[in-house]
């Protein structure tokens, strides 16, 4: 069986980005018919004119605060999807909120050739972790798996005890989720005395991947790679065999910008993940991630040709991801406005014990235990995580106008 996916990953770069080009244009025209949003934003714009990058640079920058306020105006997906029901099939919920459409389309979010770069295969049983729950990350590598020819275990997040013990009467090959998650199940398994030697590979993402995680699980046999997908677009990179960098998948096509603005940078220079998809149903054209990452120069030692990004560097604005869970400072806003006790806030995000941590410190007048549970609740509510509070007294907070700092460090 090849290494390479289909033909697409092994093309001459110049024949990917002509290609990437002629689709963009045919892109543009589609989603100025289909989605009403794009009717306007790109009333000016002659998809024929679309010849070249410094063409596709012209196009304005679409950013997660702008696809939250429209939606508000036009549920549920302000304007930006192309489908409506009955192709319509999901609406799913990521914090924010942000609504997002899922249809039918064979391997709607491109997670089969991701897939098959971590060394899945057909036939493979996969025990997938990543949630079902409102977000689409359980669904997508459902339907990618599928689509590649496997089976799986929709197991979801949580209950590590009944995960050992499906591992140990099915005999799963492969593990998808969150990297965190696999240790929770690795370490319950140890805890048993479970044999769980089965899976010998795994798909993860949602959160970092440090050097000392990802060697615990090579010890346990485990060949493990990463990805980097997001709710709104599907797959935008994968990690192949060797594990340099993140290869761009082939169903868009991506930019890296100054934050703050559309200009791209030069290669090897950081800034802000800007991706374009080329999925009919939902053309989010120069969608910003608010993600920070580079341009590698030249292709990966595995054989695919196109461009590499060294991966995961940071948040372009105070947006956060925690267990595979976007955090956005309007959610601590929200937080703060349920109790008037709180003066300020700020949200701290820390590595500890291999896991990430969220602890609020609020500055608060009144403050007792009753408060304290009370935001420890709220947050579990509106960020659908679960966090420590720490209350303060005035002026105990600087004043930069930061409210989430992430201060993760990974060795």
């Amino acid at each position: 069986m090849s290494e390479f996916f289909d033909n697409l990953e092994t093309r001459d770069p110049q024949e990917r980005q002509q290609a990437l080009i002629q689709s963009l244009s045919t892109q543009i025209a589609h989603a100025k018919n289909k989605a009403p949003i794009y009717k306007t934003l790109l009333d000016d714009v002659n998809p024929d004119k679309i010849t070249d990058i410094a063409a596709i640079a012209k196009l304005p920058i679409t950013r997660k605060s702008e696809l939250i306020e429209q939606q508000q105006k036009s549920h549920p997906f302000g304007g930006y999807a192309a489908i409506a029901t009955p192709e319509l099939a999901h609406i799913f919920a990521s914090p924010g909120p942000i609504y997002e459409p899922g249809s039918n389309r064979h391997d709607y979010w491109r997670f089969a050739r991701t897939l098959y770069a971590a060394g899945f295969r057909p036939g493979d049983l996969i025990q997938n972790c990543f949630s079902y729950h409102f977000t689409p990350a359980g669904s997508m590598v459902d339907s990618g798996a599928r689509a590649l020819g496997c089976s799986v275990i929709p197991a979801g997040v949580g209950q590590s005890e009944l995960q050992v013990q499906t591992i140990v009467d099915l005999s799963p090959h492969a593990y998808a989720g969150t990297p965190s998650f696999l240790k929770i199940i690795l370490d319950k398994a140890d805890e048993l005395g479970s044999d769980v030697s089965s899976i010998n590979k795994a798909l993860v993402g949602g959160e970092a991947l440090p050097p000392s995680l990802r060697a615990g699980f090579v010890e346990h046999g485990i060949r493990i790679q990463q990805c980097y997908a997001t709710a709104d677009l599907g797959v935008i990179a994968y990690e192949s065999s060797a594990q340099q960098g993140l290869i761009i998948d082939e169903g868009v096509y991506l930019e890296i910008v100054r934050p703050g603005t559309g200009d791209p940078v030069a290669e090897g220079e950081v800034g802000e993940v800007v991706v374009t998809t080329l999925n009919p149903d939902y053309p989010l054209i120069r969608f910003a991630t608010g993600d920070l990452s580079a341009i590698m120069s030249g292709s990966s030692p595995c054989g695919r040709t196109n461009q590499c990004i060294k991966g995961w560097m940071g948040r372009a604005d105070q947006t956060a991801k925690v267990r595979g869970m976007f955090i956005h400072p309007e959610q601590i806003d929200k937080v703060v406005k349920r109790h008037p006790e709180i003066i300020k806030a700020r949200l701290i995000i820390e590595w500890i014990d291999e896991s990430d941590t969220i602890k609020l410190l609020c500055e608060a007048t009144d403050a007792d235990e009753s408060l304290q549970a009370a935001v420890i609740d709220s947050i579990r509510q509106i960020c659908k995580l679960r966090g420590e509070v720490e209350l303060l007294e005035a002026d105990s907070l600087p004043n930069d106008g930061k409210v989430i700092d992430d201060i993760r460090k990974y060795d």
